[in-house]
């Protein structure tokens, strides 16, 4: 798991550290002293794991380590991100298991936060452009499509590892952007015939999102994940050296940006041509 100094400080932000103290909330409570014989019994015995609470704690590590793994969850953030669900639901099992009214109190303090502080969502500079329907989507790939490839993300606004992702793209579209090197975005959740078209699953057990698919000339020319002819999904991880080596974006630039400039310069010199006519 890789940890940044931006990571570090983004953990200042409520979201993060008011959900890692509800992911900490049952077992700093039950193994600190003032506050397990406030709230718990005052015995010795009330003060300490016992063997239901241990199985559900164990269990929640292994979910954890599952689900951040297919995740792809290989920054703090997205670690943190991805495993709040799950912390926070086994922390509800546990204070339920030691009192239904602390159970009902924990669930009403989950749905405040949720509704309260929602997750912090990037908000820096992108070149991206939102697709609101299949239909402009395939207008853009048609409209100057010589020499252009298009960058398309398909997304769910639901989805963990599109939101962990997310802000990696719309860097990417600001470090790379030329005239014909374009990024794009449709959520197939809202329009799910994108979904069909391009054969993407945006259920909820789906392993295909997001799904990223380069176009060239209007053409598919490569997409991630992908998927044999028995339909088999093969997992990629959605990081920044990933994303760039395999979409080869440091060549694709490049060509594009040579791609400009001659049409700059064939532009020049029909103007330098039309300019002699007229003077003879």
């Amino acid at each position: 798991m890789v940890i940044q100094k931006k990571e570090l400080i983004l953990l200042l932000k409520p979201y993060y550290w008011i959900n890692i103290i509800l992911t900490c909330s049952y077992v700093f409570c039950k193994k600190t002293d003032i506050f397990c014989q406030y709230i718990f019994s005052p015995t010795e015995k009330n003060c300490e794991l016992d063997a239901k609470e241990l199985e559900i704690l164990l269990f929640l590590m292994i979910v954890v380590m599952i689900r951040t793994r297919k995740a792809g969850s290989v920054t703090m953030l997205a670690y943190l991100s991805s495993s709040f669900l799950y912390t926070k639901g086994a922390n509800l099992l546990l204070w339920f298991y030691a009192d239904v009214r602390f159970g009902l109190f924990f669930t009403a303090v989950i749905i405040v936060v949720s509704l309260c502080l929602p997750e912090p969502t990037y908000s820096g500079p992108e070149n991206v452009v939102y697709f609101r329907s299949l239909a402009t989507l395939e207008e853009a790939l048609k409209e100057n499509k010589q020499h252009t490839v298009w960058l398309v993300c398909f997304y769910t606004v639901w989805n963990p590892t599109c939101a962990n992702f997310a802000p990696i793209f719309s860097q990417l579209s600001v470090q790379y952007d030329t005239k014909y090197l374009k990024f794009g975005k449709i959520d197939i959740s809202r329009y799910p015939d994108a979904a069909y078209k391009y054969n993407i699953s945006d259920s909820s057990l789906s392993r295909q999102l997001p799904t990223v698919i380069m176009f060239k000339n209007g053409v598919e020319e490569l997409r991630r994940p992908t998927y044999d002819s028995k339909g088999k999904i093969f997992k990629f991880f959605f990081t920044e050296p990933n994303f760039k080596a395999v979409f080869d974006l440091n060549n694709v630039y490049n060509q594009c940006k040579l791609a400009d400039k001659k049409k700059n310069s064939d532009v020049e010199e029909t103007l330098k041509t039309n300019k002699k006519e007229k003077k003879t």
